[in-house]
């Protein structure tokens, strides 16, 4: 255990740049993840250190001491500073980011997976609370995992990870580079790829059962017209009213539960 009860402490102003800047957290390879409910689900091995309040400690001194890593125990006022909530928990952890290559988002990451492919492909998503409701819900929905185009939002946004209610620990991710191109490897291994788009047909008429990939684009614009055209298909969710379209995140939750119930 190590007492810090500077506002001035080097590792607490690096936390501080850790919450502002993506940059920082791809130069250190690490994120910040916050609250109780996270911490417990934070995988052990990828754990790079651990901060909590005195208050904290001292109610939970068994569960912290239980990670196996000489944790910083903060003043409580200190500990406020570092919060990204409005009501900090009193416990903050660094965690090494996680990195997958494109075939563990095809196949999933458990080597006892016999299901078909169920990928969610994401273009220029920008809001955070959207793209950790998607990882989540794709957890939920049994999703294999999910692929990024580069312009999105970061994934290890301090909002993000919030919003992803640990799915994040247990999601594969992939950014990808080059989408068009990630898009034909993905279709060259057998995975059909359906299109979220208001000139689609109605989705509930496909047959979800085999490998499947479906494109889901920027909260404002949707797709763009070259990701649309990588598409086998272009599938709507019907509206009724003047509604035109639902969110990105609403789009994902429609859909893929709409994949598990035909797998069932």
């Amino acid at each position: 255990m190590v007492n810090i009860t500077s506002a001035s402490n080097d590792k607490i102003k690096n936390i501080k740049k850790l919450l502002k800047s993506s940059k920082e957290r791809n130069e250190q390879g690490v994120f910040i993840v916050e609250g109780i409910r996270m911490f417990k689900e934070i995988p052990k091995e990828s754990i790079n250190s651990i901060f909590v309040s005195e208050n904290f400690y001292d109610k939970n001194k068994e569960l912290v001491d239980s990670f196996g890593l000489e944790a910083y125990v903060v003043s409580d006022n200190i500990f406020g500073g570092i919060s990204d909530t409005g009501t900090p928990q009193g416990v903050l952890a660094l965690v090494n980011m996680f990195s997958y290559d494109i075939d563990e988002v095809i196949c999933g990451i458990d080597t006892e997976n016999d299901k078909s492919p169920f990928v969610i492909i994401a273009e220029r998503l920008q809001d955070p609370g959207n793209l950790g409701t998607i990882i989540r819900t794709s957890e939920g929905a049994g999703a294999t995992g999910i692929m990024l185009s580069k312009d999105s939002v970061d994934i290890y946004n301090p909002k993000v990870v919030r919003s992803t209610m640990g799915s994040i620990f247990r999601v594969p991710i992939y950014i990808s580079e080059d989408l068009k191109s990630d898009i034909d490897y993905i279709k060259s291994k057998g995975v059909t790829i359906y299109g979220a788009h208001l000139e689609g047909r109605d989705f509930y008429e496909k047959n979800f059962a085999n490998a499947c990939g479906f494109l889901i684009g920027n909260e404002g614009n949707g797709l763009s017209e070259e990701i649309s055209q990588t598409a086998d298909d272009l599938i709507r969710i019907p509206m009724k009213g003047k509604v035109e379209s639902l969110n990105a995140a609403t789009s994902v939750a429609v859909i893929s539960y709409e994949v598990l119930r035909q797998r069932l």
